[in-house]
């Protein structure tokens, strides 16, 4: 997301876009949406799928575990909702990058703004991926709590929420890498944590699977 090359994307946002409209814009020579807006609707595809599976899981045999559910859906719902908003702030943060970059730099006064601007602009970029984490984080631990009391005919949607959320988290360290790399050192650290979060996601993502996977097999 560093490229100094980047134009405005269009105004739509993810929400009101057709999924073909977006995989149009996806594969065309533009500069978003791209890897970070792929991360975030990976978290919102996984949230979904949670919301799904848990409102399958309301039949009068569930009824004892009805707090559980509703605790969980409700969740669901509300990262599936943040989720889709970070992708349209992903698409905002790359534009802010690119428009940093072409700031004029024909003085000392201009090449210290242009400096400040793209300082600010990197950080957000890497920001949002951070916040993006944190929505995989939380789906794989509602996709987890819902396996053991959820309707078994739709175990194998728990699963593919685990995948989704491990790929948003996957992606999203790539996006904070690469904008980390062209910030000063001391930035670094306000990522650590989160890069750090994102092999503990990845670990637990990846036995979820498994477990779903021995579920099926019974």
């Amino acid at each position: 997301m560093t490229a100094d090359t980047a134009s405005s994307p269009e105004s739509t946002t993810f929400a009101a876009s057709t999924i073909g409209r977006y995989l149009d814009d996806l594969a065309a020579k533009i500069p978003a949406p791209g890897g970070g807006a792929v991360a975030a609707l990976h978290a919102a595809q996984g949230a979904a799928l949670v919301a799904m599976v848990a409102r399958y899981t309301t039949r009068a045999k569930d009824a004892d575990n009805r707090p559980a559910i509703d605790r969980i859906l409700a969740a669901a719902d509300a990262a599936r909702g943040r989720a889709l908003a970070l992708a349209d702030a992903d698409a905002a943060a790359f534009t802010a990058v690119g428009a940093a970059y072409k700031l004029p730099k024909t003085t000392d006064a201009e090449n210290a703004a242009r400096a400040r601007a793209i300082e600010a602009a990197l950080l957000q970029a890497a920001r949002v991926p951070a916040a993006v984490v944190a929505e995989a984080d939380e789906i794989v631990s509602l996709a987890t709590d819902l396996l053991p009391i959820g309707n078994p005919n739709v175990v194998t949607d728990i699963g593919a929420a685990a995948d989704a959320a491990r790929a948003a988290a996957a992606s999203s360290q790539l996006n904070i890498a690469i904008n980390v790399a062209s910030l000063a050192d001391h930035h670094a650290g306000e990522f650590e944590p989160v890069l750090r979060r994102v092999e503990e996601i990845l670990a637990r993502a990846d036995a979820l699977h498994a477990d779903v996977v021995t579920a099926i097999a019974r």
